[in-house]
């Protein structure tokens, strides 16, 4: 396979990770002439290279030991250096260029300066403060993504307190399920949102979170579609300050593993589990995979179509740490058309482009042709996360962005807010394929006996810490969960939860998860939403829901439901199942397909067995997915094996 995209001798030259080997060799005497070096020095010396990317961003004094203990789950970073998470981006301050474009669907174009970012955000933590907001306190946001949700977050973590969010698609419940665990001082929101073209008012939503937020000492609300929220004080008034006088943020310092922020899992399993990043972990994190590994720098504008509910989200805000400018998104990727990002792109002069396989899909359905519709002449790099991007849509993307556009697909997680594997600007793209693993990601594929295998599916692995892995899981205080989550199956090495294979020439391909997390459009989402909200109507005795990756890059979410007797699936009961997921759960969360089941197969111990119906429809050998001696009823997985995406049953 010939490779679809190579650096030149400038873009090498110009790369921030070359700067970087060159800084490794006069500090170490390690010689890196290539990537493939680099990354082998880096998980061979974790701490030397941890300690490496510190000191090569000017952070500061390192207060002892870089890495004492190494051992997982529990490894320890950096004790007793002190920093906050913020002051990187404060020293980025500079007066030329923006700090955030806001694009919205209705309204025009905003910029947020510098001046702005830091002036608000210094505001509003005085504001939090008088709240009764302290270190180690959550502050909660319900906020569609606007760049008030970036402030609230740099206000929230300058004083130490610990930001979580989700998005306002979210419904009151949901969002209660993943918010009220964490017992918010501070809810911070805004009246609504508009998508598709439609503005959707979230006030009686917010009411319905305050209620249920009892430890609540304050709401504030932006005002989007120009409503008051009641009992809520007004953003204007949270950020009012004495222009005349620049603000300086004071920071808060705080241990390198003290609580950033809490996002969360997709509450596959029961209710989302609360992970929770430190400062330190995160800021090294962020800025190996900002600037060494995506090469955005001080002249990049980076926009990654995300929102609060997806860590993305809290990816994107890292280009702020290095100088970058960051653009927000509030609405439809396809409204007014297909092509809406593309065009977002182009009036926002971006650098950098961040999307999902599924819009990409769409993209080429829709018959759009970017690169001519659109001027893309600023586009360096097209980033692609959420699921695995198929050969024939990364051909796409390089035929129709640009002559020498970057094609860089990243795969990480949630859980370490950040990438394993993903795309650099010294190695050649091959088309379906990751370019290479990142610095200091100890990644193996292993098989079932826990041997690391190339160039067949195997297990992605982490053999080596990284400091952004979860500090803990929020109430877990024997960390039993944590432990439960990543290491039961290799002890002493996190499991991610997907299926690789490592090629010779060290690239990877991405073959979907292993374990049953939904993911469209990437945006993962839980199973176990969707069954509270199913299961509670009267004509559902159960429901099993699944999300299988298509080889031609889309994905078919259908739900299985058992009718209680009597029941008759009508046009009328799917209308109503689809809107009570809309509404109680999200939008996103609407299957594409509602089938009626015979019965839902579980196992002995009465869990749905959900990865292996998800195996059956990506075509393995129904008599290799599961031990059929394990199943309360097997008769039933013949049942499913007889179907494939969107054939019906």
């Amino acid at each position: 396979m010939q490779p679809q995209w190579v650096p030149t001798e400038q873009d090498i030259a110009d790369a921030r990770i070359t700067d970087f080997a060159k800084f490794v060799e006069a500090r170490t005497g390690v010689a890196a002439p290539d990537y493939a070096t680099l990354w082998q020095w880096s998980v061979d010396d974790i701490a030397g290279f941890w300690h490496a990317v510190w000191d090569y961003f000017e952070l500061g004094e390192v207060a002892g030991e870089v890495l004492p203990s190494s051992e997982m789950p529990g490894a320890q970073w950096f004790p007793g250096t002190r920093l906050n998470y913020v002051d990187q981006i404060v020293r980025q301050f500079r007066t030329d260029r923006p700090a955030i474009v806001a694009v919205a669907e209705d309204t025009p174009t905003r910029e947020v300066s510098w001046v702005e970012l830091i002036d608000y955000s210094t505001a509003l933590a005085r504001t939090l403060r008088s709240m009764g907001v302290r270190a180690g306190d959550r502050v909660a946001g319900y906020l569609p993504n606007i760049p008030e949700a970036v402030i609230a977050f740099l206000a929230t973590a300058s004083i130490g307190a610990v930001w979580s969010a989700c998005g306002q698609d979210y419904s009151p419940k949901a969002a209660l399920d993943r918010l009220g665990q964490l017992e918010p001082t501070v809810l911070i929101t805004a009246d609504g949102y508009r998508f598709g073209g439609k503005a959707h008012d979230k006030r009686d939503d917010i009411a319905a979170l305050q209620a249920g937020l009892g430890t609540l000492r304050g709401t504030i609300a932006v005002s989007q579609l120009g409503f008051d929220v009641p009992d809520a004080t007004p953003w204007r008034d949270a950020i009012a300050h004495d222009e005349a006088a620049p603000a300086v943020i004071s920071t808060e310092a705080v241990d390198f593993d003290h609580p950033l922020w809490i996002v969360f899992s997709s509450g596959t399993t029961g209710l989302p589990k609360g992970i929770v990043h430190g400062h330190g972990g995160v800021l090294l994190e962020h800025l190996k995979a900002v600037a060494l590994q995506s090469d955005i720098g001080p002249d990049d504008t980076f926009f990654w179509y995300t929102s609060p509910s997806w860590m993305m989200w809290n990816f994107q805000i890292a280009g702020l740490l290095v100088g970058a400018t960051i653009v927000c998104y509030d609405g439809s990727p396809t409204y007014p058309a297909p092509d809406a990002l593309w065009r977002i792109a182009a009036e926002t002069r971006a650098t950098v482009l961040g999307t999902s396989p599924g819009y990409v899909l769409a993209c080429i359905k829709a018959g759009a042709v970017p690169r001519a519709e659109h001027d893309l002449s600023a586009l360096r790099t097209v980033g692609i996360t959420g699921a695995s991007l198929p050969t024939s849509s990364a051909v796409w993307l390089g035929e129709n962005t640009g002559e020498h556009v970057q094609v860089s697909s990243i795969s990480g997680g949630t859980d370490v807010v950040s990438a394993f594997l993903g795309g650099v600007r010294t190695v050649p793209a091959w088309p379906g394929e990751l370019s290479a693993r990142f610095l200091g990601a100890a990644v193996e594929a292993f098989d079932g006996t826990g041997q690391p295998v190339r160039n067949e599916v195997g297990e992605l692995v982490i053999t080596k810490p990284m400091p952004s892995m979860p500090v803990r899981f929020w109430q877990d205080p024997d960390g039993k969960r944590y432990h439960e989550a990543y290491f039961d199956m290799y002890p002493g090495i996190w499991r991610h939860g997907d299926w690789i294979t490592i090629t010779d020439r060290n690239s990877i391909v991405v073959h979907g998860r292993s374990d049953s997390t939904l993911n469209r459009h990437g945006v993962r989402m839980g199973s176990a939403d969707i069954y509270q909200s199913v299961e509670a109507l009267p004509e559902i005795a159960e429901a099993l829901v699944i999300g299988a990756e298509q080889p031609d890059g889309g994905y078919w979410m259908p739900l299985f439901v058992v009718l209680a007797p009597g029941a008759e699936l009508t046009d009328e009961l799917k209308t109503r199942i689809n809107t009570t997921i809309r509404t109680e759960v999200s939008p996103r969360h609407v299957p594409d397909e509602i089938l009626i089941a015979p019965g839902i197969p579980h196992t002995r111990t009465g869990k749905k067995l959900e990865v292996p119906i998800k195996k059956l429809f990506q075509g393995a050998d129904p008599t290799r997915v599961v031990e059929r001696s394990a199943v309360d009823n097997p008769d039933l997985l013949d049942w499913y094996a007889t179907l494939r995406p969107n054939t019906g049953a």
